[in-house]
């Protein structure tokens, strides 16, 4: 995993209140699906216990102090590998680059780099892959592929808007998914951060019971 410091998360790629946050990055590179499961389970509760501690640290929170100085840990769903699936990426040549909604008036500059197609519990999805026109040209996120996707748990077990995976651009066209990274997008801690919204196009008809849940404060 990354630790790249960098103007905010990957959910902002810009603070609206020109914060010097930190950018967390998580490497998703692409590795042997049939590792042994127990191995796969360690690194799911690795990266809870990491993304825990960044929650922790007030040098790379996005938790107002407020929330910060209770803060006991994210509520994360149980590891479960059935959701972590090898995909095929169909890389989209010649795209033409958009501007994404965020929440707010800021606009992100995005070019759709593929579409990731897969199986999940015997029926096929597919998921467009974005990549940020700005970012790659910094130093340590070339290879920085952005995935957002909405689930039938949003708005019950997980945030109404959708959650966020890190991706990187395989050497082939086969790459891993890990729904049990899906993370929340900081705005949904502090309103200063500027969040891409996720397109209704990755909608996934199905629930996503992995990675991080709704954030509730006491």
């Amino acid at each position: 995993m990354k630790k790249n410091i960098l103007f905010g998360l990957i959910c902002l790629f810009v603070c609206t209140l020109g914060c010097a946050d930190k950018r967390k990055y998580h490497d998703a590179k692409s590795s042997d699906i049939k590792t042994d499961n127990s191995e796969l389970v360690n690194e799911i509760l690795m990266f809870q216990e990491k993304l825990n501690e960044e929650f922790e640290n007030p040098e790379t929170s996005p938790l107002p102090d407020r929330y910060r100085k209770d803060f006991e840990g994210l509520d994360f769903f149980q590891p479960d590998t059935s959701f972590r699936v090898m995909a095929t990426l169909q890389r989209t040549m010649d795209a033409i680059p958009f501007m994404m909604p965020t929440t707010t008036e800021r606009l992100s500059e995005e070019v759709v780099f593929g579409i990731v197609h897969f199986t999940l519990n015997g029926i096929k999805y597919s998921l467009e892959v974005y990549q940020n026109l700005e970012l790659k040209e910094t130093e340590g996120y070339e290879d920085y592929l952005f995935l957002p996707f909405l689930d039938n748990t949003n708005g019950e077990e997980t945030y109404a808007g959708g959650r966020y995976l890190d991706l990187e651009i395989p050497e082939g066209n086969s790459i891993v998914i890990d729904f049990n990274r899906a993370y929340n997008p900081y705005c949904v801690y502090n309103k200063k951060y500027s969040c891409p919204i996720v397109p209704k196009r990755n909608f996934l008809n199905t629930k996503i019971t992995a990675g991080v849940k709704s954030f509730k404060t006491q």
